[in-house]
């Protein structure tokens, strides 16, 4: 397994590197959606500022993925996977704030899988996914609840800026059929699942999605998230962790 790390040091040009187990980064030369060459050097974890692990041109998300989630939500299985869009100027990192809407009286966290795309594709069958995925990573699916109800539908509930929490690394060659997923509210465990019970899995959604629009480099598809998602308050501390790729933390502001 890779974990590719998007990272600046004291406001130098984004970089990237593979994260070590001994706390140290190593540097890679090119870039990792095409060719890159890993070098000698190797980067104190304490020195550098973590970015987001990539420039998604857009963030396709997917609702009512888990069963349980239906089911607090009081909707039925989908027949077909559920699919709406977060804008890129939504996106932030590990470590970022959420910032609160001032319209807005309930934010929700919504612990999630992402699926970062490794190259431009269209109506790909599922046996042709995993060549065209560069990896998987954390996501926050940040939405005013409220809103949501009150829209009836789900861009300005999901669209505001920072409401895309993702990081902090991107994970190559680990299976994402079985994840365990759980979030963490001040300590608190509040979501705990698998991304074996996802109604649909990564290979069925990238396929499902190449079929509608064009995916580009860095696009994130957002899986859905398990039961248990509840309300966000300013001054909390929300994390959000995946076995094999690590925990996302964000603060609420």
């Amino acid at each position: 397994m890779i974990k590719f790390i998007r990272y600046s040091i004291e406001d130098s040009a984004p970089q990237w590197g593979i994260v070590n187990n001994e706390g140290s980064i190593t540097d890679i030369e090119g870039d990792i959606f095409t060719q890159y060459r890993v070098m000698p050097d190797l980067i104190d974890y304490e020195r550098v500022t973590l970015l987001p692990p990539c420039e998604p041109t857009k963030i396709v998300c997917v609702g009512l993925n888990y069963s349980d989630h239906a089911k607090e939500m009081n909707t039925a299985k989908p027949k077909e996977p559920v699919i709406f869009l977060k804008p890129p100027s939504a996106v932030i990192g590990h470590m970022d704030e959420i910032f609160y809407p001032e319209m807005s009286k309930r934010v929700d966290y919504e612990a999630e899988l992402a699926i970062i795309i490794k190259n431009t594709v269209r109506n790909i069958p599922e046996d042709m996914v995993d060549v065209n995925v560069l990896g998987y990573t954390c996501f926050n699916d940040v939405t005013a609840r409220d809103l949501q109800t009150k829209d009836g539908q789900w861009t300005r509930a999901k669209s505001f800026d920072t409401f895309a929490p993702m990081g902090p690394y991107i994970a190559r060659d680990i299976n994402p059929d079985r994840l365990d997923i759980k979030l963490y509210l001040n300590g608190e465990l509040k979501q705990s699942s698998n991304t074996s019970k996802l109604f649909f899995k990564a290979r069925k959604l990238v396929s499902f999605i190449s079929k509608i629009m064009t995916l580009n480099r860095g696009d994130v598809i957002a899986t859905g998230t398990p039961g248990g998602i509840g309300a966000m308050q300013r001054g909390d501390k929300v994390e959000v962790e995946i076995g094999e790729i690590g925990k996302l933390i964000n603060y609420v502001r």
